[in-house]
């Protein structure tokens, strides 16, 4: 099938570069000229484990390209596949602008029976404002033309989205009518062959069934922090709690890691902006509305242990810090909690050295208008931020820190001091090393 891909962030790229990996003809269109020149020349923009290898086989192949003509896209495509951030604004709402730009354009191009996909993460009745704005576009053309306006999710996870893409727990379509449901069957057949499910239902339900699944594993974080921090307080040790409960099949052990909190581009968002539309409908949601406030007030009581430890006194004090992204396998820094230790060290008067596989270079950028960068220093690889250091503060879990010798870090120190955000190392282990070893619970 011939397919396009508006917008070539994350979710579009990776959409389309595994849509060409199953077969499909894909066009991918985004409107920023360096990004698509980039594409062409085989540069990626994003850091996605697999990633280039799809884009780079399926462009060879003819099965993928890259244009900034949305026109171009859309009447080479039997569906248009809008892929478009939706940010967050201020009262946590989502912000639709681009969606529904796209919906414009799309009711000022078509030509033929088009079906129109909202692969972005939108709150319930998006599909329904994008017909109504292509109808309008269309009526102002004076044209009658058939089109559809479909639910398609995304359940992707940063560092392993060409998995989850490829092997989906689930598919999920909201459609209206028999003939997108017949054409979004086709598109999804290469899945199905390999029985993988797809699950049709009600425009209204696909769209609430994304902001469903991530809330749920947002609350699950925050009600594992919450346990980590009632462990601190008795005496009960989180990782034989976690095992205990993640052992029992109706909780499972996933999304049961206590830490510095979620971050990234969806949980924060959808989080909020669930919140944000039970209130249009003057209903409470208590639960989120607490999951949401769990989560930011983790990463504070996080740097409160590094504050009483020095008593106080930060100021001119040199700290390292091993992780920058909100998760591994990642470039990805919106809203990572590292940002929020940063942030706060600087205005305490700490020295930072930072290191990340991945993600230094979005750092540099996000600080580079801060008053004190210059009080930032960026290593080449994990122990290079070490020496001289009064402390190791470890944000994010890579596998490469893991895999830390704690003497290497030890020796190179000036104090032997570790606070853990992601309890990658055990408490007993480092302490009979010689290390003060702080830890989430």
């Amino acid at each position: 099938m011939h397919l396009a891909m508006v917008g070539v962030g994350y979710v579009g790229l990776v959409t389309g570069a595994c849509m060409a990996e199953a077969g499909h003809q894909v066009i991918c269109m985004d409107l920023d000229p360096e990004k698509i020149e980039a594409l062409r020349r085989g540069v990626i923009p994003i850091y996605e484990p697999g990633l280039e290898d799809y884009v780079h086989r399926n462009v060879a192949a003819g099965r993928l390209s890259f244009t900034t003509d949305l026109k171009e896209a859309v009447s080479k495509s039997q569906a248009i596949f809008v892929c478009v951030g939706t940010p967050s604004r201020e009262d946590g709402s989502a912000d639709l602008q681009y969606v529904f730009g796209v919906a414009k354009s799309v009711g000022q191009t078509m030509e033929d029976y088009k079906v129109v996909v909202d692969k972005s993460t939108v709150p319930v009745g998006t599909a329904a404002r994008v017909r109504q704005l292509i109808a309008k576009e269309l009526a102002r053309r004076g044209v009658d033309l058939s089109f559809d306006v479909v639910s398609n999710p995304e359940f992707l996870r940063e560092g392993a989205a060409i998995g989850d893409f490829m092997s989906p727990d689930r598919i999920v379509v909201g459609v209206e009518s028999d003939r997108a449901k017949e054409l979004m069957a086709e598109v999804y057949r290469p899945w199905t062959e390999k029985n993988h499910p797809l699950y049709f239902m009600e425009v209204p339900s696909a769209e609430l069934t994304k902001y469903a699944a991530n809330s749920f594993l947002a609350a699950k974080i925050s009600f594992i922090n919450e346990i980590a921090n009632l462990c601190a307080l008795t005496g009960a040790n989180i990782v034989n709690v976690r095992q205990g409960m993640g052992s029992d099949k109706r909780i499972g052990p996933l999304f049961l890691n206590p830490g510095l909190g979620y971050g990234g581009s969806c949980f924060p968002k959808d989080v909020k902006a669930l919140i944000h539309t039970a209130k249009t409908l003057a209903y409470n949601f208590k639960m989120l509305e607490a999951t949401d406030t769990v989560n930011m007030t983790q990463r504070h009581r996080f740097i409160l242990k590094i504050i009483q430890h020095f008593n106080g006194n930060l100021d001119g004090r040199k700290l390292a810090i091993w992780g920058l992204a909100f998760k591994p396998d990642t470039d990805d820094i919106r809203e990572a909690p590292a940002l929020t230790l940063i942030e706060r060290l600087l205005d305490l008067g700490v020295q930072l050295a930072v290191y990340d596989p991945a993600a230094m270079n979005e750092v540099k950028k996000y600080f580079h208008q801060h008053p004190e960068r210059d009080r930032i220093t960026y290593g080449e690889f994990p122990e290079a931020v070490l020496p001289g250091a009064d402390a190791l503060i470890i944000c994010t879990e890579w596998q490469v820190f893991r895999k830390a010798d704690p003497q290497a870090i030890k020796s190179r120190l000036k104090n032997p001091v570790v606070f853990d955000g992601r309890n990658i190392f055990k408490p007993e282990a480092m302490r009979d090393l010689g290390f003060t070893y702080f830890f989430v619970g």
